[in-house]
C-alpha cells in the first residue's frame, strides 16, 4: 500500500502562482511513476502531468506547458507541481496518483485550486 496526500492548494489571483506537493508513504517512492490529474466541476478528470521513477522523465498537458513544472525528491517521498502564470481555467481540485508501470493503483484525496480572475 501507498499512502498519498496532497497539500498546497488555496485560492489565487490570476497570473499568481502555487506549489502542490503529494508526499507519500507505505513503500519505495522511487518505484512509481507519478502523475497529477485534476478535475473541475462538472468536468471529466484531466491528466495534467507525469514524471517517472528518477524524475528523468515528464509530459505535460499542453495547456500547462510553460506554466506548470512537475518534480520529485525521492529521498523527501514528495512529488511537486509548481503551477505559475495560473488562470481561472486552472481551477480544479488536483489529485496525485501512481503506478508502477500499469494503471493508476493509488490516489490522493485532493487539493483544491481556486483561481480568481
Amino acid at each position: 500500500q501507498v499512502q498519498l496526500v496532497e497539500s498546497g492548494g488555496g485560492l489565487v489571483q490570476a497570473g499568481g502562482s502555487l506549489r502542490l506537493s503529494c508526499a507519500a508513504s507505505g513503500r519505495t517512492f522511487s518505484n512509481y511513476i507519478m502523475v497529477w490529474f485534476r478535475q473541475a466541476p462538472g468536468k471529466e478528470r484531466q491528466f495534467v502531468a507525469s514524471i517517472n521513477f528518477n524524475g528523468g522523465n515528464t509530459y505535460y498537458l499542453e495547456s500547462v506547458k510553460g506554466r506548470f513544472t512537475i518534480s520529485r525528491d525521492n529521498a523527501k517521498n514528495t512529488m511537486y507541481l509548481q503551477m505559475n502564470s495560473l488562470k481561472p481555467e486552472d481551477t480544479a481540485v488536483y489529485v496525485c496518483a501512481a503506478s508502477t508501470g500499469g494503471s493508476w493503483t493509488y490516489w490522493g484525496q485532493g487539493t483544491q485550486v481556486t483561481v480568481s480572475s
